[in-house]
């Protein structure tokens, strides 16, 4: 039976193949092995799909239509039973992400110039945290969406296991090892005995030692960030003229977080916003609200945030340019502001490795190496706290984006041949 491995991220997604008893990513968009887990719906074009890349782009060029991204994020949440509009029609969410599965598994037929029936999938340790059943619904409800999308046979590896299998290829001694995958919707850790003699061995649950998992990932980062910079200017945090009352919250929460954005895009949230303005004691910010769902412009303020928090990883500052909103607006924001912002996340990543140890019943200084994986964990104050927990370990990184998925072609290799 063909088999792929099938990392479908928050943000990036990557699926390599099993060929001549080697494993390769495949390229999914021209020569990339890497796509950004993108849908865009052009109403111009009776709600033709464009993907990765290509859907970004014709978002950003201001085709008329609806971007979808950052949709992993909402398998564990009310909204995968949501349906969202097109221009003349309606189509459930887990139809968009079996669409965006689909067209992964076309491009590594492509590659492999064979059907594939078979597919190894990552998922976090945790898509819920502190509720077992609605995370076992979670993955149902991704290995019914995976089988939608063409693959007949569906098995899942967690994130970081996949990762420490990419990593151990390269190990010549046995090691404890904290693998930290850090996405752009969950962080996952797991402590993981590797070695040469070990990953010749078809069993390895003796050799999983702990899972813990976190929903936190960057999209979070996003959110919090855009929730301090840039919202203020939309008029978050101003007052209405009626007895001071402050501005309500939930639609720049909504405008804030990725697989939300749409949400905000209805006529009702416009009434609401409008009837906002006409009370607000700083109407030009309010204004610049009404510009933001009127010309649909979401999706752009997160692209502009999302640029400015990459930025914040090698700078101390960073400005985000928002004159498509208004002429010359931008939000400055510094690394400082960042790090407060996203405070109370780095304190459960921090929590959540404290877990880890905890449940494999070591101490910090038996862990040999951390290896850390997923955009994420770019992040300086990601990487510090984390650091700080195992001080004695040794840093290791693979690739940031890819690691998973190698480590899921390779299981794919082992399970299938």
């Amino acid at each position: 039976m063909r088999a792929a491995g099938f990392d479908f991220g928050t943000s990036n997604s990557a699926i390599g193949i099993v060929a001549a008893n080697a494993t390769r990513l495949a390229p999914v968009e021209g020569e990339a092995t890497i796509i950004p887990s993108a849908v865009f719906f052009d109403f111009t074009e009776h709600d033709r799909p464009f993907y990765g890349r290509g859907a970004i782009e014709a978002y950003t060029a201001g085709n008329d239509g609806r971007l979808m991204r950052s949709l992993k994020t909402i398998l564990s949440t009310s909204l995968i039973r949501e349906r969202t509009a097109l221009s003349k029609r309606s189509i459930l969410l887990t139809d968009v992400i079996a669409m965006f599965g689909r067209h992964m598994r076309l491009k590594a037929e492509e590659a492999l110039g064979a059907p594939i029936e078979a597919v190894v999938h990552g998922r976090p340790v945790r898509f819920v945290e502190g509720d077992d059943a609605a995370d076992r619904l979670a993955e149902e409800t991704l290995k019914a969406v995976a089988q939608k999308a063409g693959f007949k046979e569906v098995s899942f590896v967690y994130e970081p296991i996949a990762a420490a299998t990419q990593y151990e290829q390269e190990v010549t001694r046995e090691q404890v090892v904290l693998v930290a995958d850090l996405g752009g919707g969950t962080s996952d850790f797991s402590l993981v005995r590797i070695g040469p003699e070990r990953r010749a061995s078809d069993d390895r649950r003796s050799d999983i030692l702990a899972n813990t998992g976190v929903r936190v990932g960057g999209t979070d980062f996003d959110r919090n960030l855009s929730m301090g910079a840039v919202m203020p200017l939309l008029g978050l945090g101003s007052e209405l003229v009626d007895k001071s009352l402050p501005m309500p919250k939930s639609v720049y929460a909504d405008l804030a977080w990725w697989p939300t954005i749409n949400l905000t895009y209805t006529s009702k949230v416009l009434r609401e916003a409008g009837e906002v303005h006409r009370l607000a004691v700083e109407p030009a910010k309010t204004a610049r609200l009404l510009t933001v769902l009127n010309k649909h412009l979401g999706h752009r303020i997160a692209f502009a945030v999302e640029a400015g928090k990459i930025s914040l990883t090698d700078q101390v500052k960073a400005s985000f340019a928002l004159g498509f909103i208004e002429a010359g607006l931008d939000a400055p924001a510094t690394r400082e502001e960042f790090e407060d912002a996203i405070e109370r996340e780095l304190m459960r990543l921090r929590i959540a490795v404290w877990d880890c140890l905890a449940l494999a019943d070591l101490q910090d200084t038996d862990v040999d190496t951390v290896f850390m994986t997923g955009g994420s964990s770019l992040v300086p104050a990601v990487e510090a706290v984390i650091a700080e927990e195992v001080p004695n370990a040794t840093l290791k990184r693979g690739d940031d984006f890819l690691s998973v998925a190698l480590g899921l072609t390779l299981e794919a290799q082992k399970r299938y041949g």
